[in-house]
């Protein structure tokens, strides 16, 4: 008799369309965050949501989706797949231009069910690490409610950065556990976790002394990371293991920035300061963990083997390199800066995309030893 299958995920085409729905979102937010540089182009039957929800689209619509995805593959249960396709459809109403409570409780939902998937995955492994992820959930899902409330962006945006710092900070916790702890570990991030949670309540109501808060948060965390987090160790191998490593450390470099910024600008208000603070995380810190994870995460959400290019630090590079021009234009209130940081941004989000995807498509296949290597590696041996 055949046995139960225990889990169960849709067919390769219902994964990408999922991941698709996040790469629509991904790719209006990105087309929106150029117009706000001030850039001259198109908008499909005067769509101002492509403009004003950029932070949502690619917060929600594309992190949110395939991070929720991910997940619902790791645990293979039908219901964990309401999480993607919620957040995936309420910011493609967005995208189309549909205003009002909808997409917004189309999002909320889908965080709700994401916050009861990660409480699902402390069920079955009680961890620190799985306590941090469904704290970043609970984040998430705080942040959206207020966004239905009607409070403004920039009140809503730390809930949503709680949730990707938080989430982030987890996997790399959950990592960490195969090197040998150090006694102050443990103490010195429960600390850090507690500046970063007490800014964020903070902000809500005193925004000068909760983002000085936040911004010591945020330093402690990324002093933490860079001292105990095992991509230390892990840069010195060859190949994709040095590539995440060098994508990690960088991002904890923005991470730290943010939090100076923080500290030094607080309160942000809307100006330049808020753009360099705000693009610091999520562009410098967020994408860096995504163009280093994604040739593991993608495979395995959509059911293929990893692979690694070399190209893979083209686009890392240009992302340092152009968010350094854009934070700089920023604190220097220089506007052409800003644009070509933009432009740079978007560029190097555009071909993580072609290297990934191509990598995808036309994996390496490994090199067969011809007989006479063979013989040679038997003579060494």
């Amino acid at each position: 008799m055949k046995q139960p299958t225990t889990t169960w995920r849709p067919g390769l085409t219902g994964r990408i369309a999922l991941v698709a729905l996040g790469i629509v979102s991904l790719l209006c937010g990105i087309w929106g965050g150029l117009i706000r540089l001030s850039l001259i182009l198109p908008l499909p039957s005067n769509n101002a949501n492509w403009i004003t929800f950029h932070g949502a689209l690619m917060v929600c619509g594309f992190l949110g989706t395939v991070i929720t995805l991910e997940r619902a593959v790791g645990l293979g249960k039908l219901w964990t797949y309401a999480a993607p396709l919620l957040t995936g459809l309420g910011a493609l109403l967005l995208v189309l231009g549909r205003l009002g409570r909808p997409p917004l409780l189309l999002i909320a939902a889908g965080s709700a069910v994401f916050l009861a998937v990660t409480c699902r995955i402390v069920r079955l492994q009680r961890a620190l690490f799985t306590l941090v992820m469904a704290l970043a959930a609970a984040l998430w899902l705080v942040g959206n409610c207020l966004w239905l409330r009607g409070w403004d962006i920039n009140q809503i945006v730390p809930w949503w950065m709680g949730f990707l710092v938080l989430t982030i900070v987890g996997e790399r916790l959950d990592l960490s556990r195969f090197q040998r702890p150090s006694s102050w570990s443990r103490p010195l991030f429960y600390l850090a976790l507690a500046a970063f949670l007490s800014g964020l309540l903070i902000s809500a109501f005193s925004p000068a002394a909760g983002e000085r808060c936040l911004g010591a948060g945020l330093l402690a965390l990324a002093a933490w990371l860079g001292r105990f987090d095992i991509a230390r160790r892990s840069v010195r191998q060859p190949g994709l293991p040095r590539f995440m490593a060098l994508c990690l450390l960088a991002g904890y470099v923005w991470l730290a920035s943010a939090g100076l910024l923080l500290l030094r600008f607080s309160p942000l208000g809307l100006g330049l300061h808020y753009d360099a603070t705000l693009h610091s995380v999520f562009l410098g810190f967020v994408f860096s963990m995504i163009f280093g994870h994604a040739p593991v995460i993608f495979p395995s959400v959509l059911g293929v083997q990893p692979s690694f290019r070399r190209r893979f630090y083209a686009h890392l590079l240009l992302l340092h390199l152009a968010l350094m021009l854009r934070v700089g234009g920023d604190l220097a209130a220089w506007a052409l800066g800003r644009q070509w940081g933009g432009i740079g941004n978007a560029l190097a989000i555009l071909l993580f995309l072609a290297n990934t995807i191509s990598a995808l498509a036309f994996p390496v296949r490994p090199r067969m030893p011809s007989p006479a290597t063979d013989a040679k590696r038997s003579l060494e041996r």
